[in-house]
């Protein structure tokens, strides 16, 4: 019997194990973690991460060939692969700070691997890790390794969250990057024999280690900078008396250009898209790439500006100044069909308000108030520290109620931004939301998702991103 070790018990190791576990019957699979409450979850009925399917999964595989433990040292030890997927945050000091991915997890998951191997493994990346991270790793296996063997492979994930369970069972593409030895390519047909009991040959590519690592952070970059690019377009909309949603359905029927990741919104979040692309512009600078450099820099700066241009047309329509003001806030997920907040722009916008000192009452089906709360008073890199190095006990803003519902959320408020795109969000009786709003009662669309001109004949004044911009709105002009 294979057995498979997970170092990493987040986002991607819980899904994609639970899923290998699933899928492969005669492959006994432990997901490993330090964190004693996050593995405690994985045993419960309330699973530490929400993501429709995932419950099923676990229950059908749990306690059979898919095992959650915190003793690390056991299950790594008895391993024949072991997938390292521990956070890769950014560096928030030293050379780098502010871009380059800090490897301190990584570094000391490959040092612990060396100590406790008493057998050949393979080694495996799964997080997201600048390009040449594998040869870092290899060199601390080879002088730690005490004769045992190592092979470092390359195997990023592609996930999207709110749908990775489909995204595991029909992947578009399973990458795996090795040496090009025969120990490597050995080590390349040993995991590829895993993926392929359900993944048909054809959607496994290989390639070198370099081409596996940068691929991923290169598809991210692609992904975030098509939604930079309709955000900029949904400037020029609102300008022109365009609509971006018109603009992007034609320029998405291109079949060159394709429909997906075309939607404008207030941002991207999430915990990839940004950090991914900060780390390829430090590889960029580091490798003497200047201008590719600052291309990829222009991504981020477009995505900020969509933010703070949200904020300042919040404020500038209702005359100036929030200050005092309820805003009912509609969704903290960075997008539906997930609890996650990282790098939501919920954030950013909550914070913008409050620094004109609106009181903001929040309401997301998925996030709990302790989430809303550690992230509004976090910095801004601690999100991808591991939970016990976050502060512990976050300091409550006072200006923040959360809400157990849109009602309640909008009770007695002066605007509403609607911020995550979720399915209820659509089926709200705004006539009833309405009649309990201060007036003039304001909606700030930052996701598209009611219907602008319904809401105007109920009496509300409505911003949507990128859409023609009614008179309300024109005489009361944002500034940049």
């Amino acid at each position: 019997m294979v057995k498979i070790c997970c170092i990493g018990a987040g986002y991607v190791g819980g899904p994609t194990m639970a899923v290998i576990a699933l899928k492969c019957p005669s492959v006994e699979v432990a997901v490993v973690d330090i964190s004693v409450p996050r593995i405690t979850a994985w045993n419960s009925d309330q699973l530490p991460i929400y993501e429709p399917g995932l419950d099923d999964v676990v229950k059908q595989c749990r306690g059979k060939n898919l095992f959650f433990s915190t003793d690390v040292e056991k299950h790594v030890r008895e391993a024949d692969i072991v997938f390292v997927s521990v956070n890769t945050p950014t560096k928030t000091r030293g050379l780098g700070a502010g871009k380059a991915a800090d490897l301190t997890y990584w570094e000391s998951a490959a040092r612990m691997i060396a100590d406790v191997s008493v057998s050949d493994k393979i080694v495996v990346e799964k997080s997201t890790v600048p390009v040449k991270t594998a040869e870092a790793i290899e060199k601390i296996l080879t002088h730690n390794s005490k004769g045992i063997k190592f092979q470092i492979l390359s195997n990023p994930e592609f996930l999207a969250e709110g749908t990775a369970i489909e995204d595991l069972f029909k992947p578009d593409r399973v990458l795996i990057g090795g040496r090009e030895t025969p120990e490597g390519f050995a080590a390349v047909k040993a995991l590829k024999d895993v993926y392929s009991q359900w993944v048909p040959e054809e959607r496994i590519l290989t390639t070198n280690l370099w081409s596996a690592e940068l691929s991923k952070l290169a598809a991210n970059a692609f992904l975030a900078q098509r939604i930079s690019s309709v955000n900029a377009m949904s400037a020029l909309c609102e300008a022109t008396g365009a609509n971006v949603t018109e603009v992007s359905y034609a320029v998405g029927k291109d079949s060159r250009i394709g429909p997906k990741f075309l939607n404008s919104s207030v941002g991207f979040g999430g915990s990839c898209f940004q950090k991914d692309i900060l780390n390829l512009v430090y590889i960029c600078e580091c490798n003497g790439l200047p201008e590719v450099a600052e291309y990829w820099k222009q991504v981020i700066k477009i995505n900020d500006y969509q933010k703070t241009r949200f904020v300042n047309r919040i404020v500038s329509s209702m005359f100036n100044t929030v200050s005092n003001k309820k805003i009912a806030v509609l969704g903290f997920a960075f997008k539906k069909d997930t609890g996650d907040t990282r790098e939501t722009p919920a954030i950013d916008v909550c914070k913008g308000l409050l620094g004109d000192k609106a009181r903001i009452s929040i309401y997301d089906p998925q996030v709990t108030e302790e989430q809303i709360q550690r992230d509004l008073t976090m910095n801004k890199f601690d999100w991808d520290h591991p939970l016990h190095l976050q502060p512990m006990s976050p300091t409550t803003v006072k200006q923040v109620s959360v809400a157990w519902d849109a009602y309640a959320a909008t009770k007695d408020a002066h605007g509403i931004c609607i911020l995550t795109e979720w399915d209820e969000f659509k089926k709200l009786d705004y006539e009833k939301i309405f009649e309990n709003m201060q007036k003039p009662a304001f909606v700030f669309d930052g996701r598209n998702v009611v219907d602008a001109e319904k809401l105007r004949k109920i009496g509300f004044i409505v911003y949507s991103i990128g859409k023609p911009l009614d008179q309300w709105l024109k005489d009361m002009p944002a500034l940049a």
